[in-house]
């Protein structure tokens, strides 16, 4: 791990730490070394908390990845983030002091516990504290937002694109390569977390793997135009997109290949 000690034989990190996690500056009016916070590790498919369970524990993700979902009475999944490294889960139960989604791990992952009665009790006393965690909080909140506005705003194909853009951005934060990464997540949740089918984001990807925007080998990403990716509103119509490669490939003196996915 990259934080923490070990203690009664569980991980643990103390409060600097976990500020640096959240890139949230540690309150200065608290001795950050003192408080220790407990690490929890999920294997992959495991739930971290389900819908309508007591809310008792804000999680921030140390390492892995996961996602949250909505539930309808049919069970189906309406994917609503992917949370990874640096990111906090379970603020939705604050409100009504139970779950309002379900969290799953989509690999394993190495969570810290922020129990929300001690946190409570340390914002009281230190209101630095209190107010660099509700930063969190907001920050969460606005990555909904544009979410939002992204979904009503953008076709299809710039969806995916925007998708694939933020993931690379977030990747590089993490310390990671933005240019090459496996997608922890399936096509499936991948259209759920767009409104999109199954069958669209495939498609899509084909298309972008098709005019050299990326490169794709099962799960595995290569981001070869992050720009074009990032202004695409929408794909020219796939004839002229055949044409165009198949131009492209014959004055390179390359073979035509057309990658599926």
């Amino acid at each position: 791990m990259e934080a923490g000690r070990q203690r009664q034989g569980r991980l643990w990190s103390n409060l600097k730490e976990v500020c640096d996690l959240l890139h949230i500056q540690a309150a200065s009016t608290v001795n950050t070394e003192e408080l220790l916070f407990q690490h929890v590790q999920f294997k992959t498919g495991q739930r971290v908390h389900t819908i309508g369970q007591a809310f008792d524990t804000l999680y921030i993700v140390n390492s892995g990845f996961l996602k949250t979902v909505l539930i309808d009475e049919f069970g189906n999944e309406q994917v609503l983030s992917f949370p990874m490294k640096g990111d906090m889960l379970g603020v939705d139960g604050i409100h009504t002091r139970h779950y309002a989604s379900e969290a799953v791990a989509l690999s394993d992952c190495d969570l810290i516990l922020l129990p929300f009665k001690k946190l409570t009790a340390l914002g009281r006393v230190h209101l630095e504290l209190e107010n660099v965690m509700y930063g969190v909080m907001s920050r969460e909140l606005v990555r909904e937002q544009a979410m939002i506005g992204m979904l009503g705003a953008l076709s299809a194909e710039a969806r995916v694109a925007r998708f694939l853009v933020t993931l690379a951005d977030r990747f590089a934060a993490m310390g990671y390569s933005s240019k090459l990464f496996n997608l922890r997540m399936t096509r499936h949740e991948i259209g759920s977390y767009l409104g999109l089918t199954l069958e669209t984001v495939s498609r899509t990807l084909s298309a972008f793997n098709e005019i050299g925007l990326i490169t794709v080998d099962q799960r595995t990403i290569g981001i070869k135009d992050a720009e074009s990716l990032k202004t695409l509103r929408r794909l020219p119509p796939s004839r002229s997109r055949t044409k165009t490669q198949v131009k492209a490939k014959t004055e390179a003196g390359d073979d035509v290949i057309v990658a599926t996915i």
